[in-house]
């Protein structure tokens, strides 16, 4: 999906920018000037804090610039403290500074907000009457911590058990767990490719992939988002050039993309990227952290949605902590690779392998989503997230928001642009009990601030009702509504019944 930003709003955007950076280099001249001018107040150190005399100031210039002068000015958007579960609705801890937002002071006080801004998306990260009594049984008889990596004592029957779980939930012969998400791609992609290897990215992959393919040594080229005739032209012309200096055939090729796109809410284009891939003989690596157990009909993710063999894609990869309400992440391959981790993987043998509790959690969710558990809940959850997601979207399309991504996500950002005005948004949004997320540069392009929601199968139609009447009246009071509004107002829909 490319985005067209309208040239009036990149206009007003860029000067947006233009005064909180001119503004901000104008302070800092005026900054060493009166140091220059005050020796004294020399030593005093860096604009980050005091350093020891004749150290170089570690956070400093450029590298510090935009945290100092612009995100600190909106932070208190970011970090809120939350004092209850991720549930539909979840306590947000009021804060206050006192000095233009460098400190950020907690008060007693706690707003019940609902919550569009966790990735809870079944709903399993709250009190479950199948899951939360086994996680209690499992802490009592495991404890919190393995205090061990996998090869040495932290390999308990519960992380086996997962494993198989896993393998058999996605359909791969076998499966990897590590204890955590973004250390599963920064990990195990140097595990598989390094020098004289080649990976191929989707442009907009999330930051764990990068840090991943950069860590392995190998040669890395980005594709544009998305676009399978792309991805065909790349490699074309690498396969053909070989090695850079050289020209030797590569070792290996690695392309990877995601299933949902964490920032844009985006299908990725499965079937014909798969289709590549093939023709070119490569290996595809997915990253399904946002989809798997959200999409799909019995929510085994994009290969399921897309009606694509999960045995065409070689490596799986995906998050616990977002639709089985735990943490870690885990890899799903062919038996040959995933000995093959077990054996390189740094993370897998020397990091702490994940709470035993964390591990039943998920093995107890995974089991409700298939039905194991006696009852169709599963199903329900599947179908809930399926329909509160759609609902959701169309109701911002509707009034006139620029909302990105596929239908069945239930990740929907929509555009803001300008960087005024997206904390504007979110510390309105709260004001009324709506917690949202901001997201923007670095996360995003400079121009592309947006807002993201986040939607889960435990918001009732009443809960998304609510949340949509507030995002409506803040997007007339702040202006982002930059789409023709196909009805007045949602609140003219007939509000149907509670699922």
């Amino acid at each position: 999906m490319v985005i067209k930003v309208p040239y009036v709003t990149a206009a007003t955007t860029l000067f947006s920018f233009g005064l909180i950076f001119g503004f901000g280099h104008l302070r800092d001249s005026f900054r060493a000037l009166l140091r220059l001018l005050f020796s004294s107040a020399a030593a005093a150190g860096s604009p980050a804090g005091c350093n020891p005399k004749g150290y170089a100031p570690i956070c400093v210039g450029k590298e510090d610039f935009y945290i100092r002068r612009f995100f600190r000015r909106v932070q208190d958007c970011f970090g809120r403290p939350i004092a209850s579960k991720p549930d539909a609705w979840f306590d947000v801890v009021e804060r206050y500074s006192t000095d233009s937002n460098k400190t950020l002071h907690r008060t007693t006080k706690t707003s019940k907000c609902l919550n569009l801004a966790s990735f809870n998306y079944l709903g399993f990260a709250a009190a479950d009457e199948y899951c939360t009594p086994r996680v209690i049984e499992s802490l009592k008889k495991y404890s919190a911590s393995t205090c061990s990596s996998r090869v040495d004592g932290g390999n308990t029957q519960l992380h086996i058990e997962l494993e198989e779980l896993v393998a058999r939930f996605v359909r791969k012969p076998s499966a990897i767990l590590l204890a955590m998400g973004y250390a599963t791609n920064s990990a195990i992609i140097p595990a598989l490719i390094g020098k004289g290897g080649l990976i191929i990215s989707d442009s907009l992959n999330h930051n764990s992939i990068v840090s991943g393919a950069r860590a392995s040594g190998a040669t890395i080229r980005v594709f544009e988002h998305n676009n399978p005739a792309h991805l065909e032209k790349l490699l074309r012309e690498q396969i053909s050039g070989g090695q850079p200096r050289t020209h030797r055939a590569w070792k290996k090729i690695l392309v990877i993309v995601e299933g949902i796109y964490s920032m844009e809410g985006e299908l990725c284009k499965l079937p014909e990227i798969i289709s590549v891939c093939k023709k070119y003989k490569v290996y595809t690596y997915m990253d399904e952290a946002h989809s798997i157990g959200a999409v799909g009909k019995t929510g085994r993710g994009v290969c399921e949605l897309l009606g694509v063999d999960p045995a065409d894609v070689d490596i799986m990869m995906g998050t616990l902590s977002k639709s089985f309400g735990s943490s870690g992440g885990y890899i799903a391959a062919s038996k040959e690779i995933i000995q093959h981790l077990k054996l390189t993987c740094p993370s897998h043998i020397y990091g702490t392998s994940m709470s035993p509790p964390a591990v039943q959690q998920v093995i107890s969710a995974m089991k409700v989503i298939l039905g194991e558990d006696g009852t169709d809940r599963g199903a329900k959850k599947i179908a809930q997230i399926r329909d509160n997601s759609n609902f959701f979207r169309s109701e911002l399309q509707k009034m006139g928001f620029e909302v990105l991504g596929d239908n069945d996500s239930p990740v929907m950002p929509f555009m803001v642009y300008n960087p005024a005005k997206m904390p504007a948004f979110s510390r309105e949004c709260l004001k009324q009990n709506v917690a949202v997320v901001p997201v923007g540069f670095p996360a995003t392009p400079l121009l592309l601030g947006r807002i993201r929601i986040c939607i889960s199968a435990s918001h009732s139609r009443e809960d998304l009702i609510k949340g949509l009447e507030v995002i409506s009246n803040v997007g007339d009071l702040v202006g982002i509504k930059y789409l023709p509004v196909e009805q007045e107002e949602t609140t003219s829909v007939e509000k149907p019944k509670k699922l």
